[in-house]
């Protein structure tokens, strides 16, 4: 049973991280074997259009033909039991790096016949975790964002889970940069009192995670 998390942070110790940190330890408990992919450390683009993934007969079919820092990752991706993707909300999407991620892995499992069917061949349980700075009461606006990308990966895996963080802290000292729009006060003490109610969620999450796909495919 193999679990890995995507992180699509520049950041390797911050909220996103320690999501995938506490989702992964989640999986471990479970019995699953872990690791975490930072994707700030690799070389990739985004999707080259192509096209060699839907190439009838073409040595390329039915996965990504660009050979680069990302080829091994989504090789491992494909062929994990279960897949955590991280990313915090940039400009109202996922991080650059993610999206490029995204595109690369889901679309050569998509073809380009009616309802777009999938063609991934394993069976895999996905959770997507998203940290953001907007507090709770803003995530309306933001759920055809979420929707989104929650519906492009469990079309093409058959499910998708979802976990959100909000009013995440930014800084260790918001004196240092110019963000007057919040309150430090408050976001100190929101990062002392429920962002380890998150970390702790995201442990289950990934412990649900690894057991529904240990029933999937049937191991004790």
């Amino acid at each position: 049973m193999k679990s890995i998390a995507i992180n699509g942070s520049p950041r390797k110790t911050w909220n996103t991280a320690k999501l995938l940190e506490h989702a992964l330890a989640g999986a471990a408990k479970k019995g699953a074997e872990t690791e975490l992919v930072h994707l700030y450390d690799h070389d990739f683009k985004g999707c080259i259009s192509c096209f060699a993934c839907k190439k009838i007969g073409g040595p390329s079919y039915g996965r990504c033909a660009v050979n680069d820092g990302l080829t091994p990752i989504l090789m491992k991706a494909s062929e994990a039991d279960v897949l955590i993707l991280g990313t915090p909300v940039y400009f109202s999407a996922e991080t650059g790096e993610m999206r490029s991620f995204l595109e690369r892995l889901l679309f050569p499992f998509l073809t380009y016949t009616p309802g777009y069917a999938p063609i991934f061949p394993g069976k895999l349980r996905a959770g997507l975790v998203y940290t953001m700075n907007i507090p709770e009461k803003d995530l309306p606006a933001y759920d055809k964002i979420f929707a989104a990308s929650q519906g492009a990966l469990s079309r093409v895996f058959g499910n998708c889970d979802l976990l959100l963080s909000t009013d995440t802290y930014q800084f260790s000292d918001y004196s240092h940069y110019l963000s007057t729009a919040f309150d430090a006060k408050a976001k100190k003490e929101r990062r002392e009192k429920v962002f380890p109610q998150d970390c702790r969620r995201a442990f289950d999450f990934g412990a649900k995670l690894t057991a529904t796909a240990k029933v999937d495919v049937g191991v004790a």
